[in-house]
């Protein structure tokens, strides 16, 4: 059956669900969604459950939209959506999609623009005919979202044409009546770096992550040159667990050799990909190295991005379905569960995930409706990759602090703009406002500050406890006064010439970024200290003064010298995002239901191995530490 013959058949369906006065004016596919679109949304939002019954009985993804001709014009919309919504909301601002029909509200108060059971919704839909989403207003306001909703507005038409497109490819026939599945490793097998998998059936084939090794030259992008891989345009899917560049910095590279299909990942990936990307190629353009790919790449990534909330189930292929997992690594990482078949066969990718819950997030979900194959990360599948609990790392880290604020030193502490510099930004201000430590400045140099306000835009993906803090108790960690947002090398300069204080800068593992500003700076003087609070990699400078080295090559002023590495350094461990060696076994003790198969990857050679021996001794679970290379046949 044609795709048009489906999309007929399923309006004949729908029509039929529906009360007869109620008119389909059309249906379309639209990426993984059924769009259907009506000259009078109003009555269909005066019953919430007609939707929700369409889609348990059509399984699929429902949508409806407004037939454009039946919207009303936004500033009067606006007006009418102030009449309806109390003043206690206060409503900041409004986006208008005219290709979608929908309108997001931002509000300070979100739940008094829904109303009990969402009735404030379904008026403002009746008076106005936009479909309305309401988001929570963030307390600061990041400049990438607004960028990134700036240009989707702007290439409306050539979205809804790809997702069209998309949508038509997803819901094609399954035309192989063959059974198997299986895993290619492309990257990150035996090594931490450029992750990357290809999930392979005969009718599908999907990339799980695409990252690079900043840290290499000789083994820095995955193996995308290989038959199983080619042409790219046959790809359907690329799926990305989190923003982290060694699992998307490749990503828009994708796109200028031929790969023409859409991006899953949560909206708050999508927002941190872009801004470590651009980052990653100011940076490498600055410093002269080879760029990958430039800006209008990652403008098209952007385009073909098609965004998912934990827990909803999603088909991306004709025999795939793809549920994301909250992951507990960095804000909006997931666990990828695909479904094959019509319970032909289900297998997980953990990505970079933490198994305890944190200041910031949860730990990771580890119970699955089903669950064959488990592949997981073992950064520290080491038998000695014991980590001290989060408490254990806090109380070290202020005591560190303490005694070089005391001693009159100042502290570096080098971290990843995402994840561990906004645990260590809520750590660090709980200390200072209980009077645990000196109120200090804690100076953000890099991107931290954005990424910090892209935090701030997701509350929904935080923990609970941070967000009763910030909702409930009036106390948002990120705003507070002792966090002072560096903006220039004049301000550089005064922070190194100035009284003690704390510099949380990027990078985290010391490749590149302002943090080496510093350490030129201050890495002579051994009243400062440099405080190690994340993962060093085999290569980079961070592992080398790790290691002892008194002396690094730096370069000053274009040229390299040596500079003498005087401050006292130490590693502060526990604050990782990664689970430990306990954590990851105590993971698949948990997980639920057992899988029948687990490999593991992301993780030097020696790690990878020894978690896989391990899982098999304690709970005889074949395993395997795959090479990169290797394709696993699963069923």
């Amino acid at each position: 059956m044609s795709v048009e013959e489906v999309l007929f058949e399923l309006k004949r369906k729908v029509q039929s669900k529906l009360p007869p006065e109620i008119n389909v004016t059309g249906l379309e596919f639209e990426g993984p969604e059924l769009v259907i679109y009506t000259d009078d949304p109003r009555k269909l939002a005066d019953d919430g459950e007609i939707i929700r019954n369409l889609a348990k009985e059509l399984r699929k993804r429902v949508v409806v939209r407004p037939d454009l001709k039946v919207l009303a014009d936004p500033e009067a919309a606006i007006i009418k959506i102030q009449e309806v919504v109390p003043k206690e909301a206060v409503l900041t601002n409004y986006y208008f999609d005219g290709e979608t029909g929908e309108v997001q509200i931002e509000a300070e108060k979100p739940g008094l623009v829904i109303g009990r059971h969402g009735a404030t919704l379904r008026e403002i839909t009746k008076l106005i005919g936009w479909t309305p989403k309401v988001v929570r207003t963030p307390p600061v306001r990041s400049a990438t979202i607004a960028n990134i909703k700036d240009y989707l507005r702007s290439v409306q038409s050539e979205r809804k044409s790809i997702l069209r497109t998309v949508g038509r490819k997803i819901h094609r026939d399954i035309a192989s009546k063959d059974q198997w599945v299986r895993i290619t490793t492309l990257g990150g097998c035996r090594e931490v770096g450029r992750s990357c998998m290809l999930l392979s059936t005969p009718e599908s084939r999907i990339i799980i992550d695409c990252g690079i090794n900043v840290g290499s030259d000789d083994s820095a992008t995955p193996y995308l040159y290989v038959p199983e891989v080619y042409p790219l345009n046959q790809i359907d899917a690329v799926v990305l667990t989190h923003a982290h560049l060694d699992h998307a910095g490749l990503v828009p590279m994708l796109y200028k050799y031929g790969y023409e299909g859409p991006i899953y990942c949560t909206p708050p990936t999508r927002d941190l990909f872009v801004l470590l990307q651009l980052d990653y190629i100011e940076i490498a353009g600055r410093e002269g190295n080879r760029l990958p790919y430039d800006s209008g790449m990652i403008r098209e990534a952007l385009k073909h991005t098609i965004t998912l909330n934990y827990g909803d189930v999603t088909d991306i292929a004709p025999d795939t379905k793809l549920t994301m997992h909250n992951a507990g690594h960095i804000l909006g990482s997931s666990i990828a569960h695909f479904h094959i078949g019509d319970g032909l066969y289900n297998v997980a990718f953990t990505g970079d995930f933490k198994f305890e819950r944190t200041r910031l997030f949860d730990p990771a979900v580890c119970n699955f409706p089903r669950l064959e194959t488990l592949v997981t990360e073992a950064t520290y599948g080491g038998a000695n990759s014991l980590q001290p609990s989060r408490k254990e790392a806090e109380a070290n880290l202020i005591k560190v602090v303490r005694e070089t604020i005391n001693r009159g030193g100042k502290v570096i502490i080098p971290a990843f703009s995402v994840g561990r510099s906004q645990e260590v930004m809520v750590v660090l201000e709980e200390a200072i406002r209980k009077k645990v430590i000196d109120e200090v400045p804690v100076c953000l140099d890099g991107m931290i500050y954005e990424a910090t306000a892209i935090h701030t835009t997701y509350p929904e993906y935080l923990n609970s406890d941070l967000r009763d803090l910030i909702f409930h108790k009036g106390i948002n960690p990120f705003l507070a006064e002792c966090f002072v947002q560096v903006e220039s090398p004049k301000q550089r300069t005064e922070i190194v010439e100035g009284p003690p204080c704390v510099i949380l800068a990027t990078s985290g593992m010391l490749n590149g970024g302002p943090v080496i500003e510093y350490l030129k700076r201050l890495g002579p003087d051994e009243k400062n200290t440099l405080v190690i609070v994340g993962y060093q990699a085999e290569g980079t400078l961070g592992r080398r003064i790790q290691k002892g080295w008194k002396e690094v090559p730096l370069s000053v002023d274009g040229k390299t010298q040596t500079v003498k590495i005087n401050l006292e350094v130490t590693t502060v461990d526990g604050f990782s995002g990664h689970s430990d060696r306990q954590q990851l076994m105590e993971y698949i003790r948990r997980i639920y239901p057992k899988p029948g198969r687990v490999l593991t990857n992301h993780g030097e050679e020696g790690n990878c191995l020894d978690l896989a021996s391990s899982i098999y001794k304690r709970f005889r679970i074949p395993t395997m530490a795959p090479m990169n290379l290797e394709t696993i046949r699963l069923i």
